[in-house]
């Protein structure tokens, strides 16, 4: 089977290709299912390998499957190879299998558009170039397909470039937003990699990882921050997370794919495969788990406030990548990509379900506070939604409650203040999943014009979502002690864990994590559909009064757009105003201006010697003759 591995590259490649050049041939079915099928069939070559590297033991689940020589100048050499390994091929099932089923629902989403071939296009090339990152076994081959998530995000946020609306601003705007932001990050990236080769002479994965041991521990840690910056842009992290709210901008698929499946989930991808560096830093690792501690609380308590109910699952994403950050940070690697996987689940579920709504209410309605109700007349999105929200909320036995749990076991051993952050995460992340569900879905009917004309999605834009729904609630399964765990299968690539919580601590940890993601339920409840004079509607008002102090600075996001925009943007902005107007007009310009004006003044002096009288000639050749004179004279 590997010797087919290249198949898993080609099917999309070929699928973009095809509907880019004869799509136009094709009606929308033709288009649908060029692409999606393309995907189908990577999924199928993914789950080939997978199964093949599982009948293998621990020491012989890893292989390189050698394309062709691709760069190779004196002693650098950067091969186009596939490696294939627990990881990488994890990794290929979720975007390949998930984002399968992300083109069958967009078929049904985006029927009756006006460039529904290009945006298959785009999509095809988005998932291609997610496996490119994932699959190649070097940094170069990664960072190719590193720029190229990063260009097709460009394109999908900005497919709707004409529109324009309050709540996004210029569409056009969100893709540039996201490119701009991505391209701080990648420049943490290239440096990084500049490092890897100077300090081992390689970019060849398996080749660093074996002379990883040369590196000094300040060149090591120089590394891991350079690649924490590389995180930080393409997983949403503090500082530079707010390129993702924005990029709901794009079409809800678009939105599903990035969020669960591909581009957000390549920094903790990049680390998990580098964790070999990341061993020999720990400052670095200590630093990456706080920031995303950090990133989980903040993009919680937007999350609570806000009342797009896209946004809203945006800033959940963050949270969530928060605690994959968290994860890989203590090190519990194989549990922050189990996290990874589960997330991939639930929250596609969510962001189509949100598709659903905005599908099924005029004019895509998306603001929470005109729905209510909408349980009536959309059962089947209804149902599917709270299933993604138990699992978001971390409900056992719920996949995210088991996977996001076991991160946690890691961190209370690593740094009990971390825990108690991510602990109070998991209440604000069951409370504002649970928000969402009982404003949009339950209680009366706030806007009657809307919930009139709701209605039902067509059935090929709910079946792939029960697809996702079943593995939202058995996904935890994948870690469970029955045949082989998750963790144990990701040993290969990422090496084992450091720390093995005992059973008892284990089984504390799990009840308290339970009854916090219950609590935060139950808090909703009271809050959103209790009476306020019922016991449980004044107690969720007390405890929701303590932290309102801070709802006006959650809603308008910590002002950390505003503290760019006045910070960084806006002396920018001065500076190049300057050096156009003072260094390029003035200066520049002026410089030009000056040897021009020059010429054309000294051009005018010497016309006037040109009259064509016979006179002036006559002393221009005695005035010749005489300085001759002279100069032979003075010269004798």
């Amino acid at each position: 089977m590997l010797d087919l591995a290249w198949l898993i590259l080609v099917f999309p490649a070929l699928g973009a290709l095809i509907n880019l050049f004869v799509g136009d041939r094709l009606k929308e079915r033709g288009i649908h299912f060029v692409a999606s099928g393309a995907v189908v069939l990577s999924f199928v070559v993914s789950l080939g390998l997978f199964l093949g590297l599982s009948g293998l033991d621990e020491h012989h689940r890893t292989a390189t499957v050698h394309l062709w020589d691709w760069i190779t100048i004196g002693s650098f050499r950067a091969p186009a190879a596939l490696l294939i390994d627990p990881l990488s091929v994890t990794m290929a099932l979720i975007v390949t299998g998930v984002g399968a089923l992300i083109h069958i629902y967009a078929g049904g989403y985006m029927h009756g558009e006006q460039n529904y071939q290009r945006f298959f296009v785009y999509l095809n090339f988005f998932i291609l170039a997610m496996l490119v990152l994932i699959l190649s076994n070097n940094f170069v081959g990664m960072f190719v397909g590193w720029e190229g998530v990063g260009l097709a995000s460009y394109l999908l946020i900005g497919f709707y470039f004409d529109r324009h609306d309050e709540s996004y601003g210029h569409y056009a705007d969100a893709g540039k937003k996201a490119f701009l932001v991505n391209r701080i990050g990648d420049f943490g990236m290239m440096l990084a990699v500049f490092l890897i080769w100077t300090g081992v002479g390689s970019v060849v994965f398996e080749e660093v990882s074996q002379g990883s041991g040369a590196l000094a521990t300040g060149t090591a840690t120089a590394i891991c921050l350079l690649l924490l910056l590389a995180a930080t842009g393409k997983s949403a992290q503090l500082p530079l997370f707010v390129w993702l709210p924005d990029a709901m901008a794009g079409p809800t698929p678009v939105s599903a794919l990035i969020h669960a499946a591909t581009m957000v989930t390549a920094g903790i991808y990049m680390v998990a495969r580098t964790h070999f560096l990341w061993d020999l830093a720990p400052l670095a690792g200590s630093l990456a788990a706080w920031v995303g501690g950090v990133t989980a609380l903040l993009a919680a308590s937007i999350a609570l406030t806000q009342v797009d109910l896209k946004k809203i699952l945006a800033y959940s994403t963050i949270s969530q990548l928060g605690y994959m950050m968290l994860g890989v940070g203590v090190g519990a690697y194989a549990f922050a990509i189990f996290h990874l996987v589960t997330h991939a689940f639930f929250k596609a579920l969510l962001f189509l379900a949100a598709g659903n709504v905005m599908h099924g209410l005029p004019d895509g309605e998306l603001d929470i506070r005109k729905m209510g109700n909408l349980r009536a007349k959309m059962p089947s999105t209804y149902r599917l939604f709270v299933i993604g929200a138990l699992a978001l909320a971390g409900v056992p036995p719920l996949s995210g409650f088991l996977s996001k749990d076991g991160i946690l076991l890691h961190v209370a051993n690593h740094n009990i203040l971390l825990y108690l952050v991510g602990l109070f995460t998991a209440l604000l992340t069951a409370f504002y999943s649970f928000r969402a569900v009982f404003l949009t879905f339950c209680g009366e009917a706030r806007d009657q014009h809307i919930h009139e004309h709701a209605h039902e999605s067509p059935a090929v834009m709910t079946r792939p979502l029960w697809v996702l729904a079943v593995l939202a609630v058995v996904g935890g399964a994948l870690n469970l002690p029955v045949l082989l765990t998750m963790e144990h299968y990701l040993e290969a690539a990422v090496g084992k864990p450091a720390f093995h919580p005992s059973l008892p601590m284990e089984l504390v940890l799990l009840a308290v994590s339970a009854i916090v993601a219950l609590a935060g339920v139950g808090l909703a409840y009271g809050r959103y559909l209790k009476s306020s004079n019922s016991s449980v509607g004044r107690l969720s008002a007390g405890i929701t009064g303590l932290v309102r102090p801070l709802e006006p600075i959650a809603r308008n996001k910590w002002y950390v757009d505003e503290i760019y925009a006045a910070w960084i943007v806006g002396p920018l902005l001065g500076l190049s105003n300057w050096f156009t107007h003072v260094v390029d007009q003035g200066v520049v310009d002026g410089a030009v201006n000056l040897v021009g004006q020059a010429n054309l003044s000294l051009g005018g002096a010497l016309r006037k010697v040109h009259n064509g009288l016979v006179p002036t000639y006559a002393l221009s050749l005695f005035c010749g003759v005489v300085a001759l004179l002279l100069w032979f004279v003075i010269g004798a």
